[in-house]
C-alpha cells in the first residue's frame, strides 16, 4: 500500500505547497512566539538561576535564540558530531539575544526553501564519536530540533520569567500577563 500524495486526497492545491508550507506550516507562528519571549529578555540579569542545577537565564535565552541555527544544520549538513561545536558567548540583553535569533531565522528560512521532499527524506544523525546516538528522516530531525525542542526551551524560560516578575508573553494566545 502506498501513502496518498497530496494530489490523490483531492487536493489540487495541497500539491502546490512547498515542503515548508506542507509540513511546517506552524513554524512561522513558533518563531514569532519565541522572538516575543527573547523580546522580554531582562537585560543583566543572565547570572540568575532558580536552582544549583539549573542553567543560568543567560544560559538558557541564549540556547532559545540558538537553536533555529541547529534546523539550519539539519537542512544543510549530513549530521553533526556531539561535543565539536565551541560553546556561545553568552547574551545578556535582549537586543543581542533577538538580533541573534533573527539572522539563523533568515538563514534557516532560506535553506528550509531551497529544501525538496527528497532531501527532507534522507537520514541525518547525531553521533558521538563512531556511536549514532540518534538517525531519523531529516524532515523529522528538523521538527524534533527546531520546535520540539524550542518549545520544551521556551517553557523553561516562561518559568524563570515568572520567578524574576518579568512579564511573560502569550504563546498561543494572551498570557495572565497580556
Amino acid at each position: 500500500m502506498t501513502t496518498p500524495t497530496p494530489t490523490a486526497r483531492g487536493s489540487d492545491k495541497a500539491a502546490a505547497l512547498s515542503p515548508a508550507e506542507l509540513l511546517y506550516d506552524d513554524f512561522a507562528s513558533e518563531h514569532a512566539a519565541t522572538r516575543r519571549f527573547l523580546e522580554r529578555y531582562p537585560d543583566g540579569k543572565g547570572a540568575w538561576r532558580p536552582h544549583e542545577k539549573s542553567r543560568t537565564l543567560t544560559q538558557l535565552a541564549t540556547h532559545v535564540a540558538d537553536i533555529i541555527n541547529r534546523g539550519t544544520v539539519v537542512l544543510e549538513t549530513n549530521g553533526m558530531e556531539v561535543g565539536v561545536r565551541p560553546p556561545l558567548a553568552p547574551m545578556d540583553s535582549a537586543r543581542e539575544l533577538t538580533a541573534y535569533f533573527d539572522d539563523g531565522l533568515a538563514k534557516f528560512n532560506a535553506a528550509l526553501a531551497s529544501t525538496d521532499f527528497d532531501r527532507l527524506g534522507q537520514l541525518w544523525a547525531i553521533r558521538h564519536g563512531s556511536r549514532v546516538m540518534m538517525e531519523l528522516p531529516r524532515r523529522t530531525m528538523v521538527r524534533k530540533i527546531m520546535i520540539s525542542h524550542l518549545i520544551h526551551h521556551r517553557g523553561q524560560l516562561s518559568v524563570y520569567y515568572r520567578l524574576l516578575g518579568v512579564p511573560v508573553p502569550g504563546a498561543y494566545g494572551p498570557s495572565a500577563d497580556d
